[in-house]
C-alpha cells in the first residue's frame, strides 16, 4: 500500500513543470527582439524558479499603468509606507518607516533602481487600498494588488507565473516564480511603459522622504552595472539566496533604414531583451549574450526574416488594457 502511494506521488510530481528554488540549480537564460518578437536564444528558459527582484518590473507596470487609468500624476501622487513594511526585509535605501510619505514616483525610483522592497510593498499597498475604494470592497490592499500583477502576468501570456507578493521575497508557502521566457515578455511590456523607460536608464536619482522630522533627501543609485553603456537602458536586477543572481536587460540600436521594394526606404527599429536568472557573472553573461544576439539577429533580418514555426520562433507580447 504504501509502495503504491509513493508511485503514484512520484508519478504525480514528474507530471509537474519542475520549480527550481536554489541557487545552484542551472542557469536560464532567454534573448529576444523586442518587436519582432524573434526568440534568438534560449535555455531552460521554460524552467519555473524564484525571479527575486525582477517581480518589480510586474509592480511597476500595474502603478504606472493604474496612474495612467486614474489621470494621476506619479510626480504629485503622496502615499504613505503602511505599519507592514517593518516586516518586510532586504534593501532600504530611503530608511522608509512607518507613516514616511513620498510620491509614487520616488517610491518608483527606489524600488527600481535602489531594489526597495519596502518601497514596493508601500506602492502595493497605497494602489490597493485606492482599487478596494473603488470597487466597495474590503480586504487586504496588498494581496488586491499583487491580484491585478497576476492578472498583468495571465493577460500577455505568462503562463508559467505566479506573483505573492510585490517585491520578489520568497516566504514559506508563498514563493513566486517564473520564467527566463515569461520575465522577457514582462520586460518588454514595461519598457513600453515611458515613464519606467526613462526610470530605469537613470544611473542615479535624487528623491525625497517626509516624515516626523521633516523632508531628508537620499540618492539612489541604480543597482545595474551596465547602465551607461551604449544603448543599455535597463531594467532590473535581483538576487535572493533560493533564485540566485538575475538580470533583465533592455538594449537599443538605431532604427536600421533599408530600401523597400517600391523604391521608398523604411526603418526598422531595433530592441534587444536578454534575460538571465541564476547566472553568477550577471552582468558580464548579459554582455555576452548581447553580443551574440545582435549577431543571430543581423544575420536573420539579412535574410528577410524567415520563420517556419511562429509557436517556437517567435515570442508573441499582447498589449494589456
Amino acid at each position: 500500500m504504501i509502495r503504491t502511494l509513493i508511485i503514484r506521488l512520484l508519478a504525480l510530481l514528474s507530471a509537474c513543470t519542475p520549480v527550481l528554488l536554489n541557487a545552484q540549480a542551472p542557469e536560464s537564460l532567454m534573448v529576444v527582439e523586442a518587436y519582432s518578437g524573434k526568440i534568438l536564444l534560449a535555455n531552460n528558459s521554460s524552467v519555473r524558479r524564484p525571479v527575486a527582484s525582477l517581480t518589480k518590473m510586474a509592480t511597476a507596470v500595474v502603478a504606472v499603468d493604474w496612474a495612467i487609468a486614474t489621470g494621476s500624476d506619479i510626480s504629485q501622487l503622496v502615499i504613505t509606507a503602511p505599519q507592514t513594511i517593518t516586516l518586510v526585509g532586504g534593501p532600504n535605501p530611503m530608511n522608509l518607516q512607518p507613516g514616511d510619505s513620498l510620491t509614487l514616483r520616488d517610491a518608483l525610483y527606489s524600488a527600481l533602481l535602489g531594489s526597495d522592497n519596502l518601497a514596493a510593498l508601500t506602492i502595493a499597498d497605497h494602489i490597493g487600498r485606492q482599487i478596494l475604494a473603488k470597487r466597495g470592497k474590503d480586504g487586504d490592499p496588498v494581496a488586491t494588488f499583487v491580484d491585478e500583477m497576476n492578472k498583468l502576468a495571465k493577460f500577455i501570456g505568462m503562463t508559467q507565473t505566479k506573483f505573492f507578493n510585490p517585491h520578489g521575497l520568497e516566504r514559506p508557502r508563498a514563493q513566486g516564480v517564473s520564467t527566463a521566457a515569461d520575465m522577457a515578455r514582462l520586460a518588454i511590456v514595461t519598457m513600453r511603459r515611458n515613464a519606467i523607460n526613462f526610470i530605469v536608464r537613470q544611473p542615479e536619482r535624487q528623491i525625497s522622504v517626509t516624515g516626523p522630522g521633516g523632508k531628508r533627501g537620499y540618492r539612489i543609485r541604480n543597482t545595474n552595472e551596465l547602465i551607461g553603456e551604449e544603448g543599455i537602458l535597463g531594467v532590473k536586477t535581483g538576487t535572493t539566496a533560493a533564485a540566485g543572481p538575475c538580470l533583465a536587460t533592455c538594449m537599443d540600436r538605431e532604427p536600421l533604414v533599408r530600401a523597400k521594394a517600391d523604391g521608398s526606404k523604411g526603418a526598422t527599429p531595433r530592441r534587444l531583451i536578454v534575460v538571465v536568472l541564476n547566472s553568477p557573472d550577471r552582468f558580464g553573461r548579459t554582455r555576452s549574450l548581447l553580443q551574440q544576439g545582435w549577431s543571430i539577429y543581423d544575420t536573420w533580418l539579412a535574410a528577410n526574416a524567415p520563420v517556419q514555426d511562429p509557436r517556437r520562433e517567435i515570442l508573441n507580447v499582447p498589449k494589456p488594457n
